[in-house]
Parts: structure tokens; sequence; C-alpha cells
């Protein structure tokens, strides 16, 4: 799967956590992993320009997601393997994600998250335009943002776990280094 990812900012984050939480949300909704996804952070005043431009709405926002491909629901017996499918672009603010964030009581990244799966479900056809498909869409954004935060907590443990038995092995000479003759 090909996430690329471009920050234009001006805010510092942590892009490779958002490429993850990208690849998560793919994964766990099945995508090819042919797919192709761009992820763009902007300033508010680009945010705002695409914001008016495409959705005809004043002011900035926090998230777009343009998507390019439609997605294929059935493909011909006798069509050939699967072909990358450009999924799209997701563009995130993150000067306006902030407030959000801050407002929600966690951190910037936190909320970068959470709208980089809400950009996903986007560009997978999921909509919150009717009570219906908002408590669906955003039933699994809960659902998929707590598997990624619990996975990656369990690998942090299982890494912090593994420094411990390292350091604990090297005391007492089993890291695999040369071992001293006492002799």
């Amino acid at each position: 799967m090909s996430i690329e990812i471009a920050n234009e900012s001006g805010v510092r984050v942590d892009e490779e956590s958002i490429v993850s939480v990208a690849r998560f949300a793919l994964d766990r909704m099945e995508v090819s992993p042919l797919a192709e996804l761009s992820v763009l952070l902007v300033t508010l005043d680009v945010m705002e320009h695409l914001h008016e431009r495409w959705m005809d709405l004043p002011g900035p926002t926090d998230v777009m997601a343009f998507p390019m491909d439609e997605l294929e629901s059935t493909r011909r017996p006798d069509a050939a393997e699967a072909s990358p499918a450009l999924l799209g672009d997701i563009v995130l603010c993150p000067a306006f994600a902030k407030d959000q964030a801050h407002t929600a009581g966690h951190s910037l990244l936190a909320e970068l998250h959470l709208l980089t799966v809400h950009g996903v479900l986007h560009l997978l056809g999921y909509d919150h335009a009717e009570p219906a498909e908002e408590r669906e869409m955003f039933a699994l954004q809960k659902r998929i943002l707590g598997e990624y935060q619990a996975a990656t907590a369990a690998a942090r443990r299982r890494d912090a776990q593994r420094d411990a038995d390292d350091r604990l092995l090297g005391t007492v000479g089993l890291d695999g280094g040369p071992v001293e003759s006492t002799e």
C-alpha cells in the first residue's frame, strides 16, 4: 500500500504516525494492498480556499477528502489481476485541528489520527449527512481508532520488554557479543 504524505502546514507533526493510522484503517477496511493514498497537511488559508471552492462553505475546516477512482465493488471473473487504485487525497489542517484537540481534551496527534481515519472512511464512500449514516460512520471510526490505539500500545509494550530483555542479557554476558575468557 502506497501512502504519500506532504506537510505544507508549517506545523510539526509526526508524519510517520499519520501514515501508520491511515495504513491501519485501510487494512481494517480490507482495501487492496495495491491502493494508493495521498495525505496533505495545509495551512488555514489553503484549507479555507479548498473548503470554499469545493464545498461552497465559508472558512477553513479540519479535514477534506477527495476521492479519485470509483471503487470496484464487483469485478468480472475474467478480469486481470487487481490493479492499483488511486483512492484519493485526504487534506488535513493541523492549525484548525489544534483547537478541536484542546476542546476534546486530547493531543493534536490524536485529533489528526481521528481526522485521518475520518478521511479514509469518506474516501471509501462513508458519509454522515443522515443520522443513520452518521451513527454507522462514527461507530466504525471509533472502532478503528480504538483498535489502532490498542495495537500501538501493545507494540510499545513489546518493544519495552525487548529492550529490558536485551539489557538484562547484556548484563549477564548473553547478548551475543564476544565472551572474554577468565583464564
